[in-house]
């Protein structure tokens, strides 16, 4: 790894390992080679480590581990490795959305702020390819890069008090899918009918950071059909 870094204790029982202060992709795969790196070198009382932006925090049991000191010795000593890591392949998920619409109530307003078509905005945007960088504000909320800049567009003036769950919305430079119905001001341009989180499920988030997304277009009729079929 050659990136510089500062380890931060966040708490009694976590350290954060802080790249830079900006979203990047190529510090958030600096990110996920250390975290692959690290789990390679898991000892005992290393509890969880949760990637996210430009940061990899890692949670452990001090009554296992030690103190914060401790933990960023271990930290020191395999970041200056210079061993290669091998990391899996990033994993593809393709979303069906259906966009616009009840289930999309911004699209029109996102057509008109770019000067587009309705068409030209779901076409635009199906046709990206988008980073998970972190999970974070709802269980399972995936924070997608690689939005157009051509989308880009600002939150709502007043945000929403409930947003259904599986909506597809863009706000400024990112877009993103609510897996759970919240308060949320992001515009809103289509809908899923895929759930995104099950907290009974093996993996509780259908996404994970560092996951590849793709949005499929999808109409009505199969909407429904993917509702029933769930």
């Amino acid at each position: 790894m050659t990136m510089e870094y500062t380890l931060v204790p966040l708490c009694e029982y976590a350290v954060t390992i802080r790249f830079a202060d900006r979203i990047d992709e190529r510090v958030n795969d600096v990110v996920h080679e250390v975290a692959a790196r690290l789990e390679g070198a898991r000892k005992e009382g290393i509890i969880e480590m949760v990637p996210a932006f430009s940061s990899l925090t890692v949670y452990y049991d001090p009554f296992v581990v030690g103190s914060a000191a401790d933990v960023c010795a271990w930290l020191r000593e395999h970041l200056k490795s210079s061993e290669p890591v091998v990391r899996p392949p990033a994993r593809t998920v393709v979303i069906p959305v259906c966009y616009g619409g009840e289930l999309g109530p911004d699209l029109a307003e996102v057509a008109r702020f770019h000067g587009m078509t309705e068409d030209e905005v779901v076409a635009l945007h199906a046709g990206g390819r988008y980073r998970v960088y972190m999970i974070g504000f709802s269980p399972g909320f995936a924070y997608l890069g690689g939005l157009s800049p051509r989308l880009a567009t600002p939150r709502r003036r007043v945000p929403r008090i409930m947003v259904p769950a599986g909506s597809v919305g863009i706000a400024g430079a990112q877009t993103g899918v609510y897996p759970l119905a919240t308060p949320g001001g992001w515009q809103l341009i289509g809908r899923t009918p895929v759930k995104l989180f099950d907290p009974h499920g093996e993996k509780p988030s259908l996404l994970s950071a560092g996951d590849i997304v793709q949005f499929r277009p999808i109409g009505r009729e199969e909407f429904a059909r993917w509702e029933r079929e769930r």
